[in-house]
């Protein structure tokens, strides 16, 4: 058994050795031994009896280690065929590329002969190509003479023989011709066309001018002052008509070669204008007559040619455009709609007189920004004109009327400077007035719930006619530049205001202090209202895209709120009034109570720990040492729910029970010890009289003195319940260290006596203020 176990042992050594020369690594050896020693461990075991299984074991593995020796050697005897394979298919394919090589070689030289003598043949076949080309531009420039000739020459017939229309036609066709011609190089010929196309235009267009001109003065154009209605149509009224239609319909059809002659483009917009095509050429003509009218008595050394009178001229133009409507509507628009033009008649009229009064306020406006009265009396009447143009003549507001005018950068900011200028004057003659500070309204319950004094009511009227000053202007820049100018006039009131407030700050009982809180409140209740004016929500939305440069930066928060409309333009200044009206309230406040403290004072230091108790009178009634308080308190409310407005008044009085009820309860029921009669008798001044004089202006006053109203019912607590709510709070102290769900609240308690305000600590001080009985 010996031997075999040696004989065992050899040949698992040798198997080790084996495996160990295949392994690829140290870490794989180690694996390799684990694995065999796992399958010694595995098939024999401990067991002695186990050793007769190895000589199996070695047979088994003997043959599968031959098993794979074969495997081995079939690959190996394998793999030198296929190389050799694949060796042989390159060699074949090197041939094949060596051959392919060969003939492209060859092609490329025969190629290369090829163009070479091809060259030749290709040079002259370009040249002819070239002769060609030449030869065909010279026929196509020749084409177009003769075209052009054709045309003057058809034109011309068409003239001597006065068929208009066919001249018309052939007019419009050299122009579509020369249209045609203007990405061509030909200079000349582009100078020959324009000038045959100007040429032939010029004698038609007279022609029909004349003719237009003749029927127009048979319906007695223009129209300078208002037209009369004729008893009975003249005998050819039809013909007249008929012409008129035929005449305007012929100049529409020339409305192409007119503009083309004459270069119009688009008249550039203005700023939140759209552009505007040129004006057809019946309108041109009709505006003839009016535009010399116009330049005879408005230019030159002519009386009505006065700086002074912007009016006249202005005016003028109105009335034209107001005499002339009928005619346009009823005569020459149904020709418009009928020739497929998509143009209003009375509209392009008033186009054409509006630039006649546009260039005569451009001559005049920097003539005048010298001269500050001139200058606003110009500014007035311009504004006027445009409300007037958009309102009565309903002229579109897409097209731009003469307030661009003031737009120009010199004359705008002239006009703004006017502005402040003028608002500051009326401000210092406002304020100096005698009536300043007095409400025009007083004896007006209904109107005056403001209570705004003259001078902050006609302030606020300036910036509204200010507003509506600039409200028209077709720029948001402009609009948001006057924005800023009466931002900066508010702030400058609001300044004024403080200075006036300072003065009056002796006496804020008097009747100018409440006149100075009435006028911050008045404006920025009125500023407030604006913020939520569509207007002015457009100008904050325009602010946040155009507003930094007219308004200073904005910060990222400012700007996101002001894009979310979350915030206002007028943010700022309602922070700063709000500021001015709470410290003119505090001031008031302390004034009242300054004044109700002292009268207090005997109050405060009664006996009320020995005051009779309630059984022992026959009727309570208010301390005596109280009255001068009561008296003291009723006659401010009185005085300055006159002279505060409702808003203010409510903010004052509820303001005033807050400090009252500090004040009764620190330094009055906290300083004291009470006996029943003096808890009593406290109560009765509190409920019956003091919460009272707060009873006209709210249903239940008792609720703005919580403290008061308490500390009342704690210490008019019977003597039982007393008792009981003492042990209440002691065990509520004693069960402080105990976890929170095993802790008794004494709040409940508490809220069942009708006690919400106070904490335990506070009831348990008020319970010791008690008479002496209750702490024996």
């Amino acid at each position: 058994m010996m031997e075999h176990n040696n004989h065992s042992s050899n040949e698992l050594s040798h198997l080790k050795r084996t495996d160990s020369s295949k392994s690829e690594s140290p870490s794989e050896d180690g694996n390799l031994a684990d694995d065999v020693v796992e399958l010694v461990q595995k098939e024999i075991g401990g067991d002695l009896k186990s050793l007769k299984k190895v000589s199996g074991l070695l047979e088994k593995l003997t043959l599968e280690n031959k098993q794979l020796e074969e495997q081995v050697l079939t690959v190996s005897s394998s793999v030198p065929l296929r190389v050799s394979a694949a060796l042989s298919a390159a060699e074949e394919s090197r041939v094949k590329l060596d051959s392919l090589l060969e003939e492209e070689t060859l092609l490329s030289n025969n190629l290369q002969k090829h163009l070479q003598g091809a060259q030749v043949w290709s040079d002259s076949i370009g040249q002819v190509m070239g002769q060609l080309d030449t030869l065909e531009r010279h026929m196509k420039y020749l084409q177009c003479l003769a075209r052009i000739e054709e045309l003057s020459d058809r034109i011309q017939q068409y003239l001597m023989t006065n068929s208009m229309w066919d001249a018309v036609g052939a007019i419009d066709r050299m122009a579509s011709l020369d249209m045609d011609l203007r990405e061509s190089g030909c200079s000349h010929l582009q100078a020959f066309i324009r000038e045959t196309l100007r040429f032939w235009h010029k004698i038609l267009k007279d022609k029909l001018s004349s003719d237009f001109e003749e029927v127009l003065t048979q319906f007695h154009w223009p129209f300078i002052s208002p037209p009369t209605q004729t008893l009975s149509p003249p005998a050819n009224a039809q013909e007249i008509k008929s012409q008129l239609e035929l005449l305007v319909s012929q100049l529409l059809s020339l409305q192409t070669s007119d503009d083309l002659i004459s270069e119009k483009k688009e008249i550039p917009s203005h700023p939140g204008q759209s552009q505007t095509p040129p004006l057809s050429l019946p309108i041109q003509i009709m505006l003839l007559p009016l535009s010399k009218r116009f330049r005879y008595h408005f230019t030159g050394n002519r009386q009505t040619n006065n700086l002074s009178k912007p009016e006249w001229y202005l005016t003028q133009v109105l009335i034209w455009m107001g005499n002339s409507s009928n005619f346009m509507d009823e005569k020459i628009q149904p020709i418009l709609d009928r020739a497929g033009k998509k143009v209003n008649a009375r509209v392009e009229l008033c186009r054409g007189l509006l630039t006649l009064a546009q260039e005569k306020l451009a001559q005049d406006a920097p003539r005048l920004l010298y001269d500050d009265a001139l200058f606003c009396h110009l500014v007035d009447e311009v504004l006027q004109f445009e409300k007037e143009l958009r309102s009565t003549h309903s002229y579109p507001r897409a097209y731009p009327g003469v307030l661009h005018i003031l737009l120009e950068e010199t004359v705008f900011q002239k006009w703004l400077s006017v502005e402040r200028k003028m608002a500051v004057e009326k401000v210092d003659a406002m304020l100096s007035a005698e009536g300043a500070w007095s409400s025009q309204y007083k004896d007006i319950t209904d109107v005056d719930e403001l209570k705004a004094p003259d001078c902050a009511e006609t302030f606020m009227t300036l910036l509204l006619v200010i507003t509506e000053r600039y409200r028209s202007l077709p720029c948001s820049r402009a609009q948001l530049s006057f924005l800023a100018l009466q931002k900066e006039l508010v702030d400058d009131f609001r300044i004024r205001l403080t200075q006036v407030m300072k003065e009056e700050s002796r006496q804020p009982l008097s009747p100018r202090y409440c006149a100075i809180l009435n006028a911050a409140n008045y404006i920025s209740t009125v500023l407030s209202d604006w913020g939520d004016n569509i207007f002015f929500l457009q100008l904050q939305q325009a602010a946040v895209s155009v507003g930094e440069e007219i308004l200073g930066p904005l910060g990222a928060t400012e700007a996101g709120r002001l894009a979310s409309l979350e915030g206002s333009l007028f943010e700022a200044l309602l922070a700063l009034l709000e500021r001015l009206r709470g410290d003119m309230l505090g001031r008031l406040w302390d004034a009242v109570m300054r004044d109700s403290k002292e009268k207090a004072q005997p109050y405060c230091k009664d006996r009320w720990i020995s005051l009779p108790s309630q059984s022992d009178q026959a009727t309570m009634s208010l301390s005596s040492s109280a009255c001068p308080m009561m008296l003291c308190l009723r006659d401010h409310l009185l005085q300055l729910q006159q002279m505060l407005c409702l808003p203010l008044f409510q903010m004052f009085w509820q303001g005033l029970t807050e400090r009252l009820d500090c004040f009764i309860y620190e330094d009055l029921i906290l300083y004291n010890h009470f006996n029943e009669g003096g808890a009593a008798q406290l109560q009765y001044d509190m409920t019956r009289n003091l919460f009272p004089l707060f009873g006209h202006y709210c249903k239940r006053p008792e609720n703005f003195f919580k403290h008061v109203k308490e500390a009342c019912i704690i210490l008019t607590l019977k003597v039982g319940p007393a008792l009981l709510l003492c042990d209440v709070l002691k065990q509520s102290e004693e069960d402080d260290g105990l976890p929170k769900h095993q802790q008794s609240s004494p709040e409940s308690v508490l809220n069942e006596l009708g006690v919400y305000k106070l904490a335990p600590s506070d009831v348990q001080i008020l319970l010791n203020l008690r008479s002496a009985w209750l702490n024996q």
